[in-house]
């Protein structure tokens, strides 16, 4: 894991942009680490609503994030950015924060400057801030609590207004932030972006979500600013439109039928080849025959 990590801080630093896709789950890990993508981001707003059906306001616990994103790990090969929301406390909690993180084989988590419980800035229509030192005292402990340098740590910034902003991203990157992740609310386009990335000395961490201005940018633009380009969401998303629309022709149908739905299906045999299925068996198979004892000739 060292030297994935020691990899994507080179990458970071002057390498091309890593592209990834959310996942709230370890099925959805799973089709991301299948996919085009470069690795996986673990998102508490996915994770929120996939493990308690509840909004993310921070209602699931340090050790809850932490035991999915375990699972996560434990069936994906790519890298790992997850979601650590505010750190789950102050100094002292984020410093375990960061070491559980580390335990899992995680490339990089992300901390916000929200109070706890926090409020997802893409749904919530207040998002209150901790005051600047209490949030650059947190990044400072985070850079500290890791055991590995090359672990990174991505400062998000809820700051509305631009100016305050680029501040505390400017006081985040000082206090040894690694890549600075702003709000699509907070700026206005591209030049905002550009500007922040000058001003921080740090490549950014982009979240492209649906309906929001950062989700049109040029690929070109980017690539330009960003090192981290995530869509966050897209598993979640995509699952539930596809479900909802399914189920409703479903229940209205109420027949053993269940060909011809809006979204399709996996067949059986496709759903085998994703999950792994013939290899279990296949492994299975080679313990059973290896453990079968061998008849003595007379």
């Amino acid at each position: 894991m060292t030297s994935v990590r020691k990899t994507m801080r080179t990458r970071i630093q002057s390498g091309p942009t890593f592209w990834m896709a959310g996942a709230q789950d370890a099925l959805s890990a799973l089709l991301v680490d299948q996919s085009g993508f470069d690795g996986i981001f673990t998102t508490g707003f996915g994770i929120s609503a996939s493990l308690l059906g509840q909004p993310d306001v921070e209602l699931y616990t340090l050790t809850e994030n932490v035991g999915v994103v375990n699972r996560i790990a434990n069936v994906v090969t790519k890298p790992i950015f997850a979601d650590a929301d505010t750190g789950y406390g102050n100094v002292i909690n984020v410093a375990r924060t960061v070491r559980e993180f580390e335990k899992t084989g995680v490339v990089a988590i992300s901390l916000e400057d929200q109070f706890s419980p926090k409020r997802c800035p893409a749904a919530a229509s207040t998002m209150p801030l901790v005051p600047v030192r209490d949030a650059v005292a947190k990044i400072r402990a985070a850079v500290d609590a890791r055991k590995d340098p090359d672990f990174l740590i991505v400062a998000r910034t809820d700051a509305i207004d631009p100016s305050e902003a680029i501040d505390r991203a400017c006081q985040y990157a000082e206090a040894g932030a690694d890549l600075i992740q702003p709000i699509s609310r907070t700026f206005k386009g591209f030049d905002d972006l550009v500007k922040l990335k000058e001003a921080t000395g740090r490549r950014l961490s982009l979240q492209l979500m649906q309906g929001l201005w950062m989700a049109k940018l040029s690929r070109a633009q980017i690539e330009s600013v960003a090192a981290f380009a995530t869509y966050p969401v897209v598993t979640l998303m995509s699952t539930v439109h596809a479900l909802q629309a399914n189920l409703q022709m479903l229940s209205d149908r109420r027949t053993g039928d269940v060909d011809g739905l809006p979204s399709g299906q996996t067949t059986m045999t496709e759903f085998k080849e994703v999950i792994g299925w013939n290899a279990i068996e296949e492994r299975q198979a080679h313990y059973e025959l290896a453990a079968t004892p061998l008849k003595r000739a007379a």
